[in-house]
Formats: structure tokens, sequence, C-alpha cells
């Protein structure tokens, strides 16, 4: 099953960001440029405070990537990641915040955007254009097989969605030429979602390697959740195959700046 790549390329205020045609609101999936991070592993665009660049280089490049949503810094709502299924949902008042133990944020407020890190792992923004919801999660593989996509459409049902409205945009992320991966990954996917599950979506290659698919694996959880198939659109890009222009933990052996994925219901 081939999910349709509907993203392109484009430089807004300088940052260059991936968009996707499925997500009609504000959104953005960052790459490496546009930002005024100077040194090699953090260059140009890294937008996490963690990984040794300075405080002053992430905040104006954050500052620069919310621009590209129409949005000022202050008001990014962040995540203190854990690889887990946890999807929280923004309020007014977490304008601003950066949430602990989430990976995921649902909101219907208008005007506030919601991010989640990447450097391999796969984001995934979704919307409801009709019922107004957005949605912004961070689909490592662990998040992946214990159900985020599918727990970030079911806290949008819950805020009034129609799952045959919900969008989805699976951006950039390590795609399954460059994820090898060992037996007991298989055998931890296959505990988690079962035996077919595993062998649908984690190969064996000639070196007796498994390569792992963590974008077919989120599309197929996204359809069992009710999503419609031509409402799904994955990008191509591998961070790991084009770690020039995405950060990727492990074409840089986790000596890298990390991306953003973003999205905003806009105030009209």
């Amino acid at each position: 099953m081939k999910f349709s790549d509907k993203f392109y390329f484009t430089e807004i205020c300088g940052v260059g960001i991936f968009k996707s045609e499925n997500i009609t609101f504000p959104h953005a999936f960052s790459t490496r440029l546009g930002g005024v991070s100077t040194e090699k592993i953090y260059s140009s665009l890294n937008l996490s405070y963690s990984r040794g660049d300075s405080d002053e280089n992430v905040s104006e490049n954050i500052s620069r990537f919310c621009r590209t949503v129409g949005s000022t810094s202050p008001l990014l709502v962040t995540a203190s990641q854990i690889h887990s299924s946890n999807v929280y949902t923004v309020s007014a008042a977490d304008a601003g915040k950066t949430i602990p133990d989430t990976d995921g944020f649902v909101t219907s407020e208008k005007g506030i955007p919601i991010s989640v890190s990447i450097a391999d792992c796969a984001p995934i923004l979704l919307e409801d254009r009709e019922n107004k919801v957005v949605a912004a999660l961070h689909a490592g593989w662990r998040g992946t097989v214990s159900g985020i996509a599918a727990e970030g459409v079911r806290k949008m049902i819950g805020l009034g969605c129609d799952v045959k409205n919900i969008r989805a945009a699976i951006g950039p992320c390590i795609h399954k030429c460059c994820y090898e991966v060992g037996e007991d990954f298989f055998e931890a996917v296959k505990n988690a979602r079962g035996n077919d599950f595993a062998q649908r979506h984690i190969k064996p290659s000639v070196s007796g390697k498994y390569h792992a698919d963590i974008t077919s694996m989120n599309g197929e959880i996204l359809l069992d959740s009710g999503v419609l198939f031509e409402n799904i659109s994955v990008s191509e890009k591998c961070t790991c195959c084009e770690s020039e222009l995405f950060f990727s933990h492990r074409a840089s052996k986790g000596q890298r700046g990390a991306l953003k994925a973003v999205i905003m219901l806009d105030l009209i």
C-alpha cells in the first residue's frame, strides 16, 4: 500500500520548510535551512535547547520558524517527549508552555501553535477543517506501536471531529532504506501489535538485518482508526538519506540539532 506524497518545499521569511497539500491550516515541517546556528552539527535551524547549542541561537531559530505559520515563539506549545502514546489536549492557558511526559497535542484553540520535535522519528499532523481541530504527534517506533496515531484521532473525535473529515500528513523521517534494525526490534513490534503487523512493516535484508517502515506502520494505524486512505499523505523524504537537509540522529550518531513540525488553527 502506497500513500500519496503531497509535500512540497518552500521558503517563508528565509526559512526552508516542507508543507503538505493535505493540510489546509497553517503548518510547517522544518529543515536545517534558514537559522542562525553556525556550528556544523547545529547549522543552521536547530530548534532544540537541549542539544548543546546556545539559547540565543535556538530562541532566534524558533522565532523564525514560528513566523512561517504566522505566529510568534512565545505562543509555541512544546513537549518533553518520552516516546509514548500520550496526547495532551491544549487549552488557551497552555500557550507558550512545555508540557511534560507527552508526545502529542490536540487542540481546538485558535492562534496557538502546537509542535513536536524530531530527528528521524515520524512527525504526524492531523486536521479536521470542518470542525476546526488540529493535532501534532511525535511517532518514534515505540510511540508508533503503542498507537499514538490512533490516540490522536481518538482525542480529535472527543473534541467533536468526524473521522471521515480528518486529514493526515506524515512528514519527513527516517525511511526503511536507512532504518536497519535487529531481530529484537522485530520481536518487540510483534509483541506489541502482532506477528502479521510486524511482518508487513519490517522486512529482512540480505545482511540478515531487518528494515523497518514507520511511515507504513502509522499509515495502517490511521486507516484502522477510520481515517480515509485518500486523506493520508506521506513524505518520501528520508531524514537519514538527506542529512544535509534534515537533522538525523542515526546519520550523525547523535551529534545533531532537532527539527520540528508545527500546526495552528488560524484566527479566521
